[in-house]
């Protein structure tokens, strides 16, 4: 098989679903509940035997929802793609829908291989059998040999670390223990293609990592095709270079892995958010962060490289505390600390009297590397080392270059984290 072929062609595919409201006599949209399913069962079975004497007229309403709406893109022998997305995107509707696992409306899809899908947990075994009988099932269902299972069985079950519980049935399993056990199945038995969900979140951070590189093998090593949905991008970025972006069942973007996440972390601006600020619900009480703001060189959150830089923070105290701490953190695109701020003044207002108190904290040089930031915050009682808020992924703003420009070549992104100054000489 040469490199050049593909073996996933997508062809204007579109996954369309009806979604029925059913109104009550005030014309209000109700949602069914079991109970409610439960009696529209007996009310169909009466109505076949007994004759209404009366009908109401409560049609339910019903909506067309394009959960992927005329998607095509291609992906070639020993690829490894990242599909990422906001909720609703469409990318679990993808998978499903290259997995056979539901039918699409529109479109045309041709792969070329087997396939072995890890979506969700639940998936793929047999819970009354064991876990060494699941292995052989899965893999006949991949269409190989009792003897070909045979000799990955070992890798497999080591890979999991399931040995322990190989005879147990897998409706036992932790959810941990689970997706061991099903990735391993799934990358081991040699399917030419290996699609995967977001349910390796469900394992701990070593097995993820061990995961990555497992799939990172089978793409670079043994030339087959992964195709991996995350809302990490640390791990999209890790495992891909070529990401598919899908916004509103549509493609929004395909290609270059780094461009993508960069046009993803832009869209988390469309909610209505201004870029660089946060903003407390009027509900909260206690002590937190009532709002904070990052004054950036310039307007909508973009920040020069080299210029100064503020960190606004205005602390709303009920119940002052000798021991109050505040701090934050500067975290990257790809949810990786950069930097971390103290404030421990011992004579602070907030820690001796009620009201909102705000606290700036200047860098005079910023020298983070271009790309996409946020804040993660702690306020905290020292002493007691109670957390009253912890709040993540406010505030985000943007690191750019344009004022700094290289003789030679363009600024690439992912070269560095932080950027500093240096003097160079020849001895």
């Amino acid at each position: 098989m040469q490199m050049s072929e593909n073996m996933i062609s997508v062809e204007n595919l579109s996954k369309k679903y009806i979604i029925s409201h059913q109104q009550d006599e005030g014309g209000r949209y109700r949602y069914k509940a079991l109970r409610d399913v439960i009696a529209d069962g007996v009310k169909s079975f009466t109505k076949t035997f007994i004759k209404p004497t009366h009908k109401k007229n409560h049609n339910p309403t019903r909506e067309e929802f394009w959960a992927l709406n005329d998607v095509s893109f291609e992906i070639k022998q020993g690829e490894a793609v990242g599909v990422i997305g906001r909720n609703g995107a469409g990318k679990s509707t993808l998978l499903k829908v290259l997995s056979r696992i539901t039918e699409p409306t529109k479109g045309r899809i041709s792969i070329d291989g087997r396939v072995a899908s890890l979506l969700e947990v639940g998936t793929g075994f047999h819970p009354e059998l064991t876990g060494r009988e699941n292995i052989y099932l899965n893999g006949s269902v991949l269409g190989m040999s009792k003897v070909e299972i045979k000799k990955k069985f070992d890798d497999i079950v080591a890979f999991a670390e399931v040995e322990k519980f190989l005879d147990t049935p897998v409706k036992r399993y932790s959810s941990g223990m689970y997706v061991r056990l099903a990735f391993s199945v799934a990358a081991h038995l040699e399917p030419e293609i290996l699609i995967v969900d977001e349910v390796l979140a469900v394992g701990d951070s070593a097995f993820q990592k061990k995961c990555l590189g497992k799939m990172g093998d089978v793409a670079n090593k043994e030339g087959r095709t992964v195709l991996f949905v995350s809302h990490s991008m640390q791990a999209i970025a890790q495992l891909t270079k070529r990401c598919i972006l899908l916004s509103k069942g549509n493609v929004q973007f395909d290609g270059d892995t780094s461009k993508a996440v960069q046009l993803y972390l832009a869209g988390h601006g469309e909610n209505g958010k201004t870029q660089g600020t946060y903003q407390a619900p009027e509900t909260k009480t206690g002590n937190y962060v009532a709002w904070a703001k990052v004054h950036t060189s310039e307007k909508e959150g973009i920040h020069c490289w080299g210029e100064p830089i503020t960190f606004e923070f205005a602390l709303h105290v009920d119940k002052p505390h000798e021991s109050l701490w505040f701090s934050f953190q500067i975290v990257s695109a790809l949810q990786q600390a950069i930097s971390i701020f103290w404030f421990y003044e011992p004579d602070a207002p907030f820690r001796r009297e009620q009201g909102t108190f705000i606290v700036q904290c200047t860098i005079p040089k910023l020298r983070l590397y271009m790309g996409s930031y946020t804040l993660t915050t702690w306020f905290s009682e020292r002493r007691s080392e109670k957390l009253l808020e912890n709040l993540r992924e406010i505030c985000e703003f943007e690191v750019s270059m344009h004022n700094f420009e290289r003789a030679e070549y363009q600024w690439q992104a992912d070269e560095c984290l932080y950027l500093e100054d240096a003097k160079w000489k020849t001895i």
